[in-house]
């Protein structure tokens, strides 16, 4: 395969009665002429199919602490080599990646890897896993699903970071080789969707409870909470709720504070208040791990045996302190088996945030 793939095909789609072609990845089912893109900007119809103009083009790669993803319940302690790409099939008015998620120019895309070299890439500098993260991995489908497939062959797991905004048709094919998945859900009202993120609440929904009833993907969940948006303590009751009657009390949440950003540039921060007050309802409703997160707070960021109440793990920002798993992942205290996928013994990378420059070949990380 050249090092300079852009474009290729792509699955789900289908011809319209009126010479449209549709995409179906995503449930905004765009409706393209030739030579049109999608909402997302890199899938495209070209000689009368949809392509993804973006196959081996990446905005850059990093390692990073797996708790930055963020996922505490998966792999904790090790490094994972993240990377993004350009577009988004999402509309956030607070999009805090918008550099790149509502990018139109390919010329941000600095790093041409083709999946192979991500593996190995991944295998070489030690890292447990690579995150499909930065703009959603929904829209790089075939890129991404290629890449957990190397990865796999090289016994190296994949994490996708993600608002789950895809179709019933899309869905399967999509998680198939993933092996962990930290869903963004941004509100839990249908106007939120409609209003502030151009996208509807339902998809969504359905997303998770495809993940936690029919797949083995490990899921955690993200709430970034935004002032006088989403972080009404009804809401918040009515969504911690659903989620331990949906998905089950195993499942975590980390309610993330929001800052100003692209054109909510006016409002406030997430007072640390309206964070905890988040976690103790979610706990409250039978959520087991509840954390916070863009905040400094160790108590609310380390994990606890839900049965004994035991420290289990401890974290500082993104980097472990107290660990009282035995093997298996089960309280060192009482013996009760923790929710997730755990190695004998943790992580060591702490904080560190390492850019790898990534070429046809690879080369050391910087």
């Amino acid at each position: 395969m050249s090092t300079e793939i852009s474009a290729v095909a792509t699955e789900h789609w289908r011809t319209l009665d009126d010479g449209r072609v549709q995409c179906e990845m995503c449930p905004r089912y765009c409706k393209l002429h030739e030579g049109a893109r999608g909402l997302c900007f890199v899938r495209a119809r070209q000689a009368d199919a949809v392509v993804l103009t973006t196959y081996g083009r990446s905005s850059g790669f990093c390692v990073d602490p797996i708790e930055k993803k963020p996922l505490n319940h998966f792999l904790p302690g090790t490094p994972v080599l993240s990377f993004g790409t350009a577009g988004c099939n999402l509309a956030c008015n607070f999009c805090q990646n918008h550099d790149l998620s509502k990018s139109r120019e390919m010329d941000r895309m600095q790093a041409v890897a083709m999946p192979d070299t991500i593996a190995e890439t991944a295998s070489r500098l030690g890292c447990r896993s690579v995150a499909f993260t930065y703009n959603d991995p929904v829209i790089f489908h075939e890129y991404a699903r290629d890449v957990a497939t190397a990865c796999r062959e090289r016994g190296i797991r994949t994490v996708a970071v993600t608002a789950g905004y895809l179709t019933d048709r899309a869905r399967p094919d999509f998680f198939r080789q993933v092996d962990a998945a930290n869903v963004d859900l941004k509100a839990f009202t249908e106007r939120f969707y409609r209003d502030v993120t151009k996208s509807r609440l339902q998809p969504v929904l359905d997303t998770l409870v495809y993940l936690a009833r029919e797949t083995a993907v490990w899921l955690e969940i993200t709430n970034l909470i935004i002032p006088g948006r989403n972080d009404d303590e009804t809401e918040l009751d009515a969504m911690t709720a659903w989620v331990v009657e949906h998905l089950g009390p195993d499942v975590p949440i980390h309610f993330s504070a929001f800052h100003p950003d692209y054109r909510m540039l006016d409002t406030p921060r997430t007072p640390f208040e309206t964070l905890a007050m988040a976690r103790r309802i979610a706990l409250r409703n039978g959520v087991r791990h509840a954390y916070v997160g863009n905040v400094h707070d160790i108590g609310r960021q380390s994990s606890y045996c839900h049965a004994c109440g035991v420290r289990a793990i401890g974290r500082d920002w993104h980097e472990l302190s107290d660990w009282n798993l035995t093997a298996g992942g089960r309280c060192a205290a009482c013996g009760t088996r923790m929710a997730g996928v755990f190695e004998a013994r943790p992580g060591g990378w702490g904080r560190r945030r390492v850019p790898v420059a990534l070429g046809p070949s690879p080369v050391d990380a910087v």
